[in-house]
């Protein structure tokens, strides 16, 4: 209604869940057409009355629906059934071409456009949809290209947008890391002092004009200019001491065009995205918001402007100081993880300002509890006008799974309990009609009785469970391993007698379409078409393969490649008691990378190994150690929609006794080396630094408790992904683990900076040599200088050689080579750093130039013997191995 003309169906009408709903007659007697006009607008309703009388009523409806306040931060942009991730792949595979992917994004555009106009979201946002990330969509609407992908100006096409998410077969991609303290990627842009801005995408624009033609009036958002610079890192070979906010002068002419654009388009309200402002910012870095919006000031004149924030609360200094920008109509708040923000908008609101109350959480999947967040809203009208208040989500529902409605197995008490994002905007319109004066008692007392239902349900309450993390088997003296990480690695080396820089991989290798086919068809109960002995008979030849690839390849510690595993945090919650699964819940964490997380809805306990039957059938397939694969507690956590009726640390108490148990199996049943995975350690650090110290202390607590009864010979490895771990060091030590494989790869090495520091770590470290979230193989060369690299950091007896992360996303077409490479580099520069030691210690070091002459010569020869094992020999001695390469 607001600002544009609206199409209202006969189901805005007549379903209980619209804003516009009547309570239906007994009999429904006629169909009217009823055209008329709400302040100049035409407004068309097609419904079904009893009788021609109800036209007062219409009006009043009208009425209601324009002067409710509704507003959704962000939408999933994947599709419910993830349509975006197939036609990405699609087109990357060369299988469909751009105009398709193009028409498959408009679609999804349209739909979730209309969807939320037809619930009666009054403020619905528009370039919220991407293609890889949003913060790409900033690099190139920036124009801020490195100039290693070639770009020469113009609107910047797929070739080069996918090449910085993805890398080429010439150049790697751009670091990706995580979005705050979300599962979901970012990638992160290269600026520094020369970095000339161009205004390289209009991609804001044009979707507004997309959804104006439909007669959806949007509000455009835009990642905020201040953030995007806090959000950036400093480009190769910059000084430190370069500030990247001294570049807010720099790109604000091209946000100034894309305003003057979207004005001249006839938006009246732009988003401006500010996450950043919830951080730990210094007085430099909030005078940086407080510069970039007075410089803005005059090209948001006219438009009313909306400052979003999210994820936290804000401190007393940045809510002064985004309280008091210029130009800027309307303020967000974060009210579900930002609750301490409700005091300072109690202590003074700006009058005039509009305030976007985020009271639907954006990042879970529990109902919302309508009572309490009117009550949140009731207390803030003591402090807005009723006319300035909006109520929104926390944050985009980008975060959380699409629709509910796609979910056929779940039963129906927990099902009542759940809220996706469709369902959420739900929520937030029934939010803004109560405060309108049209309170739907039914829709209240639905949501009542779900909340009591899974307050009493007897699913989620397990005493022994309880009991157990009361106990003393929590006291954290119990769970230290006795013996130093030093003498421990001693004892695994002595069983496992591994050689210098030894090699191995993360986990996962690549799953075919024939072996998901097969999983998921065992999965779904099709016995007809696979039996329980053909699928074990289907997963063991699986794993007998990728058993004789390693040994073919020369890797050191094997893996058996998981393919039972369907999702590295399912997989195990499927076997836990307390979780329950979904058929649809899909959530982007990068480009077309999608997780299903699992509904941690009660207590967790582990009713049978789940693990051991294919880890001991791997082992019995080889020599060589194999690991047994594990997902650690505080992954499981961070990587799933958690309860949220009791403190996240005591659900991980609780998944790190079952994983225990699991490990305890796994030695026993002969596994020397056992991975507990967490990768999303650094994920869940909270934002603010006050709050960081308690959470780093449970969840390494919580690691610790899974693997701290192993024998000393046992060799516990953990893995963590994309972050930046130079802050948490201290904490990775104190999980002490005998081996961390780290992601290093993508951003440039830069974990290395912290052992330049001074760093002492005693155990053994695996930092990745190259990244597997691109489809570029890097060359035995590049892989082998990245080793030499971390060699001038590291202690090489401490070292191991292995990708970034698992392999299930690639192909084997890819992995081949890749690592292939990897081995044949970790033997040259193992071979290389024997030499070195012997040469040192005889007095004569080997010079520098010769050990470039050898990676430069296994260069040279793998080009021309690709796929061959090969003798490479120096000018002066013949002392490398054989070696397969793959140039």
């Amino acid at each position: 209604m607001q600002h544009n003309m609206r199409q209202i169906s006969p189901a805005a009408l007549t379903s209980p869940n619209s804003p516009l709903f009547l309570s239906p007659a007994p009999r429904i007697r006629t169909l009217v057409s009823i055209k008329f006009r709400i302040r100049g607008f035409r407004v068309y309703i097609f419904a079904a009355f009893r009788t021609l009388n109800i036209l007062a009523g219409v009006c009043d409806i009208a009425s209601v629906a324009a002067s409710m306040s509704s507003h959704i931060v962000g939408y999933p942009r994947v599709g419910a059934k993830r349509e975006l991730k197939f036609a990405l792949e699609s087109f990357w595979d060369g299988k469909s071409s751009a105009e398709e992917l193009q028409k498959v994004a408009s679609d999804l555009r349209v739909s979730i456009w209309k969807q939320m106009a037809d619930v009666g979201i009054k403020y619905i946002p528009s370039n919220t949809f991407s293609f890889y990330d949003q913060v790409l969509d900033t690099t190139s609407m920036l124009g801020a290209v490195p100039s290693r992908y070639g770009w020469k100006g113009g609107e910047i096409g797929f070739e080069v947008y996918f090449s910085m998410a993805r890398g080429n077969a010439s150049v790697p991609a751009m670091e990706m890391t995580k979005w705050f303290d979300t599962n979901y990627h970012y990638i992160v842009p290269e600026l520094g002092p020369d970095v000339e801005f161009f205004y390289g995408s209009h991609k804001a624009v044009q979707e507004y004009k997309e959804a104006k033609a439909l007669g959806v009036d949007t509000i455009p958002v835009l990642v905020g200019p201040v953030s995007y610079l806090l959000l950036s890192k400093r480009a190769k070979e910059v000084e430190k001491s370069f500030s990247l906010l001294s570049l807010i002068d720099k790109i604000l002419p091209i946000y100034k065009k894309v305003v003057a654009e979207l004005k001249a388009a006839g938006a009246s309200w732009i988003q401006f995205d500010e996450p950043s402002l919830v951080m730990d910012l210094d007085s430099h870095q909030l005078d940086a918001f407080t510069h970039a919006y007075k410089e803005l000031e005059s090209s948001v004149s006219g438009l009313n402007a909306l400052i979003e924030t999210y994820f936290a609360d804000l401190t007393a200094e940045a809510y002064s100081t985004v309280t008091a920008l210029k130009g800027v109509t309307a303020i967000g708040f974060d009210l579900v993880r930002g609750p301490k923000t409700l005091d300072l908008i109690r202590n003074g609101f700006p009058p005039g300002k509009h305030l976007f109350a985020g009271v639907v959480d954006g990042r879970n999947i529990w109902v919302n509890d309508l009572e309490a967040s009117l009550s949140t809203l009731k207390a803030l009208e003591v402090v807005v006008p009723k006319d300035k208040l909006v109520v929104s989500t926390s944050c985009s529902l980008l975060h959380t799974a699409v629709d509910l409605v796609n979910e056929n197995m779940l039963d129906g008490e927990l099902k009542s309990w759940l809220a996706f994002a469709a369902q959420k905007l739900l929520e937030v319109n029934v939010l803004a009609k109560t405060l309108s004066g049209q309170k739907d008692e039914a829709f209240f007392s639905a949501n009542a009785a779900a909340l009591a239902s899974r307050r009493s349900s007897p699913r989620v309450t397990n005493e022994a469970v309880q009991k157990a993390v009361r106990t003393a088997a929590l006291k954290e003296s119990d769970h230290h391993r006795t013996t130093v990480v030093t003498a421990r690695l001693e004892a695994q080396q002595e069983k496992l007698n591994l050689p210098i820089l030894p090699t191995t991989t993360i986990g996962s290798f690549p799953q075919t379409a024939g072996l998901r086919k097969v999983r998921r068809e065992y999965k779904a109960g099709k016995k007809v078409s696979i039996s329980e002995e053909e699928y074990v008979e289907t997963i063991k030849s699986e794993i007998a393969e990728v058993i004789k690839i390693q040994e073919e390849l020369g890797i050191d510690v094997l893996v058996h490649g998981e393919p039972e595993r369907n999702d590295m945090v399912e997989y195990f919650g499927e076997q836990l008691s307390g979780f329950a699964f979904t058929e649809n819940g899909w959530v982007q964490s990068y480009g077309s990378r999608c997780v299903k997380p699992p509904i941690i809805y009660g207590d967790v306990s582990r009713p049978k190994p789940m693990t051991v039957f294919w880890s001991t059938l791997a082992q019995s397939m080889t020599k060589r150690p194999v690991k047994g694969m594990l997902t650690g507690p505080v992954t499981i956590l961070n990587w799933a929609f958690v309860r949220n009726d009791q403190p996240r640390h005591e659900t991980c108490y609780q998944i790190a006794l079952a994983m225990k148990e699991e490990v305890e199996d796994l030695e026993k049943a002969g596994i020397k080396v056992i991975q507990i995975d967490e990768a999303a350690l650094r994920e869940g650090l909270p934002l603010r630094k006050s709050e960081q110290a308690f959470y780093l202390e449970w969840a390494v607590h919580s690691f610790r408790i899974t693997n701290s009864a192993v024998e000393d010979a046992t060799q516990i490895h953990t893995h963590m992904c994309y972050s930046n771990f130079n802050e948490i060091m201290g904490a990775i030590k104190d999980m002490d683990a005998d081996v961390v494989t780290i992601e290093n790869s993508r951003s440039k090495q830069k974990l290395l900076s912290v052992f330049r520091e001074g760093v002492k770590y005693e155990a053994g470290i695996g930092p990745g040599v190259y990244d597997i979230h691109s489809p570029r193989v890097p060359s035995t060369r590049e892989i082998a200088e990245r080793i030499e690299a971390m060699l001038a950091v590291l202690d090489a007896k401490n070292m191991w050689i292995n990708p970034d992360c698992g392999l299930k996303t690639r192909k084997y077409s890819e992995i081949m080579p890749a690592l292939t490479n990897m081995v044949a580099a970790a033997k040259l520069v193992t071979h290389l750093h024997v030499r070195t030691s012997s040469h040192t210690d005889s007095g004569s070091p080997i010079p520098s130039w010769e050990l470039g002459h050898g990676v430069g010569l296994l260069s040279r020869r793998a080009e021309q013997s690709r796929g061959h094992h090969v003798r490479l020999v120096s000018q002066s001695s013949d002392y490398l191995p054989p070696l397969a390469v793959e140039g």
